[in-house]
């Protein structure tokens, strides 16, 4: 008998211990976080895409002699591709809207192409690939009326805006 009894004492403190806790509901989960523009525009253009553009320029003018630059190039190739995917979130707010997605696309797309000719070490394919950003760049800057020519491998006094 007083087995049954332990077993029963046992079993109630139990479920007064566990029950509340089995019952309790989970804390409501957190929302996702937002994507959501931090910097305005013409920082990110100036900080990102102009000056990784400058730096491709000047390291694509000859060919890289050691691994090390050829990772550099490739490293802010993908910096520029990155800056075609934060272009996407602060799109205009007027008609736009189609053709900055389309040409943050396109630049991201010819970044990852010069990131991919960097990778494989091959030095007229990266300037090459350096022209179609500035092309890519060039499209965008014509379709959004920014006063901005971008000129690769322009000599000093030859580069018009920025």
């Amino acid at each position: 008998m007083s087995r049954t009894l332990l077993f029963l004492a046992t079993t109630t403190l139990l479920l007064l211990v566990v029950a509340p806790a089995l019952t309790q509901s989970k804390p409501p989960a957190r929302p996702a976080p937002k994507l959501e523009p931090v910097a305005d525009t013409r920082l990110v253009m100036e900080g990102l895409a102009t000056a990784n553009f400058k730096g491709l320029d000047r390291l694509l003018r000859e060919k890289p002699a050691d691994i090390e630059t050829w990772t550099f190039i490739r490293g802010q190739a993908l910096l520029l591709g990155e800056t075609g995917n934060l272009l996407m979130l602060r799109p205009p707010k007027n008609d736009g809207q189609e053709a900055w997605m389309e040409r943050s696309a396109e630049l991201r797309e010819a970044a990852i192409a010069l990131a991919r000719a960097a990778a494989a070490r091959d030095f007229d394919r990266s300037q090459r690939g350096l022209v179609s950003v500035a092309n890519v760049c060039n499209r965008c800057h014509q379709n959004f009326r920014v006063p901005v020519r971008i000129e690769p491998f322009a000599e000093e006094g030859e580069r018009k805006g920025k």
